[in-house]
């Protein structure tokens, strides 16, 4: 069979299920913008495409964003049909559609059955928008904007074959027009790799090595802003360094933004709320909060085996893959309260939960986590078990998507 796989930042969500397809006897081929030159990743052809064109300077905010997926799936478009001129004709089209690319693939390859990769619906109530008052006037989508943010979306719902999501929240997101052809599938964790190991280590600098026997905090986000709770979190700090006087906090994350507003200009989301804490906290204490910025996978995991406890925040929205990671490692999650967590955080059972806006709640109950080294013990095993039986990237996962790749091919 031959597959087609579009991704912005490839290989994305399709870096095991690629390579799945590869080993199996399929023929797989990329399209990407994140390389210049074509070249071979793991016997997956990776073949460049380059957006051309620029957004207007006089358009209509709200229309910015579709803007600019149109500018993209054009490009994907043209690089489409050069493709196409050389002889390939893939039976299946697996892409991410949050950028754009696949809008017009279907009037290439009527025949290809595409295949979606369902991230999130946009929804006016009970999810990100307007979660947090703090920021209601800053968010980056206003409810009015929120439609056109979603025409991409509904843009692919007469063409695409399925979808798949890896969680049912963000299932759930879309309307029911679609919401039937997704199914719920995540991308998997290695257990076998990511697993507790009692000699692991951590490097911070030449002068520190963390190992189990500190104690270690972990929070852990691709950038630090509100979206990931940076704030609550930054602000329960005085209070968990006061408490743990020889705790070591490690916060993982850039400077930059993912998904939510931008910070005050000037800053960073990750700064202003030092500036606000920093005050509270001592120049003794400070020395034990270490920012790494972003690490090496082996390194995050090297964390994930030496942390006693890990806070895990997010606004009702997308589910962090590193939550899974940290629960197969055997650690004791404490987590917000937040829909999407709910699905594989059980209180008292596979981690904690504590309420999104309240950092002095935070502060108290992962000084409870700490001091209770039966409980943390008892939740990371509960906690690894949960992943190995529905998450299990060899046995659960892959298996799944190959089956849904299958049945995408014959629908």
């Amino acid at each position: 069979m031959n597959i087609l796989l579009i991704h912005q930042n490839f290989p994305g969500q399709y870096k095991h299920l690629g390579l799945a397809l590869v080993r199996r006897g399929d023929r797989v081929v990329a399209l990407t913008t994140k390389v210049t030159e074509p070249n071979w990743w793991h016997c997956i052809e990776v073949l460049p495409y380059k957006v051309t064109g620029s957004s207007s300077k006089e358009i209509h905010p709200w229309l910015r964003d579709l803007e600019t997926k149109v500018i993209r799936a054009e490009s994907c478009f043209m690089a489409a049909r050069t493709l196409k001129q050389q002889g390939f004709s893939p039976d299946v089209i697996l892409t991410h559609y949050g950028w754009g690319e696949p809008m017009f693939l279907n009037d290439v390859w009527p025949d290809a059955r595409l295949g979606l990769y369902c991230e999130l619906y946009y929804r006016q109530r009970e999810g990100d928008l307007g979660f947090y008052p703090e920021f209601s006037g800053t968010e980056k989508l206003a409810t009015e904007s929120l439609r056109l943010r979603n025409l991409n979306s509904a843009l692919y719902f007469d063409i695409a074959s399925a979808g798949i999501s890896p969680t049912l929240f963000q299932a759930d997101t879309f309307p029911p027009l679609f919401r039937d052809k997704i199914t719920v599938l995540h991308h998997g964790s290695d257990t076998a790799q990511v697993c507790p190991t009692p000699d692991a280590q951590l490097v911070i600098s030449d002068d520190l090595t963390l190992s189990r026997t500190d104690e270690v905090i972990s929070f852990v986000n691709r950038n630090l802003e509100p979206y990931c709770g940076c704030h609550t979190f930054f602000r329960a700090l005085p209070k968990i360094l006061r408490g743990w006087p020889t705790a070591h906090v490690v916060v993982v994350g850039d400077d930059g933004v993912s998904y939510g507003s931008p910070p005050p200009e000037g800053t960073t989301w990750k700064q202003k709320y030092i500036d606000e804490v920093r005050g509270d906290i001592s120049d003794a204490d400070w020395q034990r909060v270490h920012f790494t910025g972003r690490i090496p996978y082996n390194k995050f995991i090297a964390l994930l085996q030496v942390s006693r406890a890990h806070v895990y925040l997010t606004y009702p929205f997308v589910l962090n893959w590193s939550l899974l990671e940290t629960m197969s490692a055997g650690g004791a999650v404490l987590a917000s309260d937040t829909a999407s967590v709910l699905e594989v955080i059980r209180v008292g059972e596979t981690g904690l939960l504590t309420d999104f806006f309240d950092h002095e709640a935070l502060a108290e109950k992962l000084n409870h986590l700490l001091d209770d080294a039966p409980l943390r013990a008892r939740l990371g095993l509960a906690a690894r078990a949960l992943v190995q039986q529905k998450f299990d990237l060899k046995t659960v996962s892959l298996p799944q998507q190959l089956g849904w790749v299958d049945a995408l091919a014959h629908t």
